[in-house]
């Protein structure tokens, strides 16, 4: 039998801080109008973040000391806007590339972009930008540490407040404590909480998971969009498109076999726009673990769609309690802001 030279032997591959991943956008990835969903998307984009900050973490890591192999795990997505709709045909092109790293985490912005090949045309769809904490293979549960990534002075300043900002606004966010409310068996009254109210639930199963039996990210908030575009749907009884998705961070890895469950609600109606609060509650259902958590929760906003896909008036949405009051209240304040930050 030949031997084989130290020189034949496969050779870690380089890593390039740049990736991108092309998609052929099908019916499937659709609502009936033909505008890809909101939560395709957003699956698309923690698939490409998960897969670079594994990369880096792994390729960087072997050159270090004590390395261990690990896989990246969704800890937070900032804010995200919707630029401009996808829809069936285009082609959908991610790219992605690491912008920071601290000790124990590392920042991925994603831009996405759609391409009409017949009509070689190329728009700018969403920018996303992403937490990832690497978990070791032995252990998921265990955070080991990250390489850190070599950035001009300015750049690490800059990465560096982004950092301190998501780790403040994490811990300090408001998180929605209270359970959703068992509605009654009787018809709501259109254009209320209730009526609009849902509630999904979903057996996580291999195919939601990673290779090590959790949960992914992106398909926890492709869950979660369309929990909030059902909700949406009700209330507007329109094509409905999302706009934005507030920062969502994911307290606990959910894994396999555990039933989520997701309850979309409406806070906030404005002229243009209806806000979605969505909860994500998971009951692990084995015998010897059984338990349930709150594994996240967000705001998403969308807006509603005439059949030229022009924006149109939303429903005014009805208040029937203190509570939903309060609610509405405090989904203005997010409005306002939103609005600011759009104009910045």
């Amino acid at each position: 039998m030949a031997s084989s030279s130290p020189d034949d032997q496969p050779k870690p591959t380089e890593f390039k801080n740049f990736l991108t991943i092309s998609r052929f956008m099908r019916p499937d990835d659709a609502n009936n109008q033909g505008n890809v969903h909101g939560g395709v998307i957003l699956k698309m984009i923690e698939e490409i973040g998960a897969i670079i900050s594994t990369k880096y973490c792994n390729y960087i890591g072997r050159q270090l000391p004590n390395y261990e192999e690990c896989v990246a795990a969704l800890a937070r997505v900032e804010k995200t806007n919707f630029l401009l709709p996808m829809f069936i045909g285009e082609v959908s092109m991610l790219e992605a590339r690491i912008t920071y790293t601290s000790p124990r985490s590392v920042e991925v912005s994603v831009d996405v972009w759609a391409e009409n090949v017949i009509k070689g045309e190329k728009r700018l769809t969403n920018r996303a930008s992403l937490w990832y904490v690497p978990l070791t293979t032995k252990e998921v549960r265990t955070v080991v540490p990250v390489p850190k990534l070599q950035l001009p002075e300015e750049e690490e300043k800059r990465g560096t407040a982004r950092y301190e900002q998501q780790k403040f606004e994490r811990h300090h966010s408001q998180r929605c404590t209270e359970a959703p409310r068992v509605l009654s068996s009787d018809p709501a009254e259109e254009f209320t909480v209730d009526h609009a109210t849902t509630t999904l639930a979903h057996l996580i199963g291999q195919l939601d998971c990673n290779l090590y039996n959790f949960v992914q990210g992106g398909v926890m908030m492709k869950l979660m969009d369309e929990c909030a575009g059902i909700a949406t749907a009700k209330h507007c009884k329109t094509n409905v498109v999302t706009v934005s998705v507030d920062a969502i961070n994911f307290s606990e890895m959910v894994p396999k076999g555990s039933l989520l469950t997701l309850t979309g609600r409406p806070t906030f109606a404005s002229n243009k726009s209806l806000e979605i609060e969505v909860i994500a509650d998971a009951e692990v259902l084995f015998r010897s673990e059984r338990r349930k958590f709150r594994a996240a929760a967000a705001f998403f906003t969308f807006v509603s769609l005439d059949k030229d896909r022009r924006p149109i008036a939303i429903p005014p949405l009805q208040l029937k309690t203190d509570i939903e009051r309060k609610r509405s209240e405090e989904g203005k304040l997010r409005y306002e802001r939103r609005k600011q930050e759009r104009a910045h």
